[in-house]
């Protein structure tokens, strides 16, 4: 797969007649047919937890991607220093592994790498398998090694939506890019919360976007208004 900054990014696909493939268009069908992202995230009966997580992780994935490929090629990108361009209060540093030394980067940098990491998680099969046989891929999908893969993943991702709000947001406004970054955001932050997906000291940084979304939230599970 092309780096996240290479403006030519490919979303990563679900095969025909898998369980990944069967969830993501569930997912598909109910928003399609009007359904609120409450209905849509929430677990289809009689299906796995992980799974369904894992599915999600995906396609969450390839809308942050999609987003951040929009401008990602902007010269302007390349002014920000080594700290610059995360949400105020907050400095996210990279490490290439579990235990490894963080380094400080640029917020676009740290967001190549994010996506670039996530991808090569995903498109390795032993880790995000999409096989023809839904049991072999329940087998991983349901590990501890699996749910902990899973739960850094959405934690990266909504890093990357708190530096693109924080930095970035009045570019993707001025290319009427806004509405999809909040719908995007909206469904990931539903999704996250329904599962318990983000410690609390991650959200900080945002709780003033994330407020919002999550009183939207409760209020539609206890039929107060819609969340469309």
């Amino acid at each position: 797969m092309p780096p996240a900054h290479s403006g030519t990014f490919q979303p990563l696909l679900h095969r025909s007649g898998t369980l990944r493939e069967r969830l993501h268009s569930y997912t598909k069908r109910t928003l399609g047919a009007g359904g609120s992202i409450n209905e849509a995230v929430a677990l289809p009966p009689g299906e796995s937890c992980a799974a369904w997580v894992a599915v999600h992780a995906i396609d969450f994935y390839n809308d942050v991607s999609t987003i951040w490929a929009v401008m990602s090629t902007d010269p302007y990108l390349n002014s920000f220093r080594p700290g610059e361009g995360f949400p105020s209060g907050v400095e996210y540093r990279w490490s290439d592994s579990t235990g490894g030394v963080a380094v400080s980067v640029s917020a676009p940098a740290y967001i190549d790498k994010v996506l670039q990491w996530i991808a090569d998680q995903m498109n390795d099969e032993s880790k995000f398998p999409d096989d023809d046989e839904e049991e072999v891929a329940l087998r991983v999908f349901q590990t501890p090694a699996f749910a902990a893969l899973c739960g850094q993943i959405f934690r990266r991702c909504f890093r990357v939506y708190g530096i693109i709000y924080s930095s970035f947001f009045g570019t993707l406004e001025a290319l009427e890019m806004a509405p999809h970054l909040n719908s995007c955001f909206k469904h990931f932050m539903f999704f996250c919360t329904e599962f318990g997906l983000l410690p609390e000291r991650e959200i900080e940084p945002l709780e003033v976007l994330v407020r919002p979304i999550r009183k939207q939230y409760y209020n539609a599970k206890q039929g107060i208004g819609t969340a469309k």
